[in-house]
């Protein structure tokens, strides 16, 4: 018997009737409302100790946790301060820069970005800038003005009839349900506000997708939302009805996330709404599975197909595909397709391992996948080794929060850059990671309607504008300071990182490609071995 255990019963046993007698010998005896309230001191003694005996006697007896059965009601105390463990850590000891996955220092800048506040830095960098890994820029002792033109992208090949001219910055995949109407509302109103792209996720178009006109990105995930039969299967006529809305910009073919990569999903029934059931074209009440792979392809040229199939649906707009990086042979096989049948997509979104939005499993999220600067590197030298990548067009997705996020990203291949968690940070997101709870403190990641209220559409719109209008203008400048006019100058030599030997630029790190060396003897043994390895019949 611990002692706590003992101390119950002496409550129990010895100051539970003492302190009711107590209790009466103050009242006289009698046990009426009235005169048990006139003694509020022994009053107070006696409900207390009456709390803590019938709370410990159902921990004792009936709790199926150790600690409670052995320190009954003191071992809440445990339990209470490691429920809010995360407000104390992230308040009161967490540094400036050691939080993850957003430092404070990063989450402090887009909220001062969103507001449209003063976002410089005093006293000095607290990063540690000797550190193994940390990643730096060389700058031009002759800054350069950077061109106005060359802060938009046009997107879409030969075989593309409605081109689209995308910002450099725009907002990555967040579904409707994972994200309240009214959050999906002021992120569409504020790439409506600010000339750029909001992607829809997997969820589908809802009515709050479309509400104030921003240019959207529609995702078309493997439980084909918005374009379905009943049994799963892909719907050309739901499709095609959507598609060819003026809103909807880019279709993107998700093969996979870098939050849970080569993972399905299930939405319960219990979630499955009216609303929700008529945007996804599922049934009421019903729990709705998305599997793993797509259920109309299962082989790279299978995905080219598609590809043509929603190219021709949607009356020629830009169609491409997005992916996390996992074995290089399975990229490579789609690109050795791509040649083979000449058909290319309009472009390729690159989601990193850093994972986003979406809940997923530890395991999935912590060891799964490659990291969205090695992958986007990766990516775009093969297309450069295969002759291809004036053909098609990179977005790189990732923790993207600032200008040199941006920078970095487009310095090693890719041509524009999307951004999740830092969009809902200007919205208010405090990083209170309950987003798969429906208790989110803002109002941003529930479907409980109480709490969206907390999102002001129209304040909240401006902030996402600023946010993505700030961040741009620090990445055009420091591609001025670069000594570069137009950002499609910057390569992977204009990125380091510290290593052992000192500070090595990515190329000097990796190994980069020239045009068309993938089909030479002197192409690098790390990329022609997989190439070799590869098939365009199959994954």
């Amino acid at each position: 018997m611990t002692p706590i255990v003992r101390l119950y019963w002496i409550i129990a046993l010895v100051l539970m009737p003492l302190s009711a007698a107590w209790l009466l010998m103050k009242t006289g005896g009698d046990p009426s409302l009235s005169a048990l309230t006139s003694a509020p001191i022994q009053l107070t003694v006696f409900l207390a100790l009456l709390a803590w005996t019938i709370e410990g006697a159902y921990e004792i007896f009936f709790c199926v946790s150790n600690l409670r059965r052995n320190y009954p009601v003191l071992a809440n105390i445990r339990y209470l301060l490691e429920y809010i463990r995360p407000e104390i850590q992230q308040y009161f000891i967490a540094n400036n820069i050691e939080e993850k996955p957003f430092s404070r220092e990063r989450r402090n800048l887009i909220y001062r970005r969103s507001k449209g506040a003063n976002d410089n830095l005093p006293f000095g960098t607290e990063q540690d800038i000797l550190a193994e890994g940390y990643r730096s820029l060389q700058h031009s002792m002759k800054p350069a003005k950077v061109e106005k033109e060359s802060i938009r992208v046009t997107f879409g090949g030969p075989d593309c009839k409605q081109p689209y001219s995308a910002s450099r910055l725009n907002i990555s995949a967040m579904s409707f349900g994972a994200l309240s109407a009214q959050a999906i509302e002021a992120l569409n109103k504020g790439a409506s506000l600010g000339g750029f792209a909001h992607n829809t996720g997997e969820g589908s178009m809802s009515k709050h997708h479309l509400k104030h006109g921003g240019d959207i990105v529609w995702q078309i995930g493997t439980g084909y939302f918005g374009c379905r039969n009943p049994d799963g299967s892909f719907n050309d006529e739901a499709f095609a009805e959507r598609a060819n809305l003026h809103n909807v910009k880019m279709i993107e073919i998700k093969l996979s996330q870098g939050a849970k990569p080569s993972h399905g999903g299930v939405l319960p029934g219990t979630k499955v709404t009216q609303e929700i059931a008529d945007i996804r074209l599922v049934n009421v009440g019903i729990t709705v599975n998305s599997p793993a792979t797509h259920p109309e392809f299962n082989s790279p040229k299978g995905l080219l197909n598609f590809v043509m199939r929603l190219r021709r649906l949607s009356a020629g707009k830009p169609v491409g595909f997005k992916f996390c990086l996992g074995k290089k042979t399975e990229f490579l096989a789609i690109v050795k397709a791509m040649l083979e049948t000449e058909t290319y997509p309009d472009f390729i979104t690159i989601d990193g391992a850093e994972g986003g939005t979406g809940a997923a499993p530890v395991e999935f999220s912590n060891r799964l996948g490659t990291p969205c600067l090695e992958a986007t590197y990766y990516v775009n030298q093969i297309l450069v080794g295969a002759g291809i990548r004036d053909r098609i067009k990179l977005i790189s997705a990732g923790q993207t929060a600032t200008g040199f996020d941006m920078l970095e990203k487009i310095a090693v291949g890719a041509d524009t850059v999307n951004a999740a968690r830092s969009m809902m940070m200007a919205l208010g997101c405090v990083q209170a990671k309950a987003c798969n709870t429906n208790h989110c403190p803002t109002g941003i990641a529930t479907q409980d309607p109480n709490r969206a209220k907390a999102v002001d559409v129209d304040e909240k719109s401006v902030r996402v504008k600023n946010f993505q209008h700030g961040t741009v203008e620090a990445f055009l400048e420091l591609c001025g300071a670069m000594g570069y006019s137009n950002p499609c100058d910057l390569t992977p030599s204009d990125l380091y990182s510290r290593c052992e030997g000192g500070m090595k630029s990515f190329d000097q790190i990796y190994e980069p490609m020239v045009d068309r060396q993938l089909f030479s003897d002197t192409a690098p043994s790390s990329y022609r071995d997989d190439w070799l390895k590869c098939s365009a019949a199959t994954f």
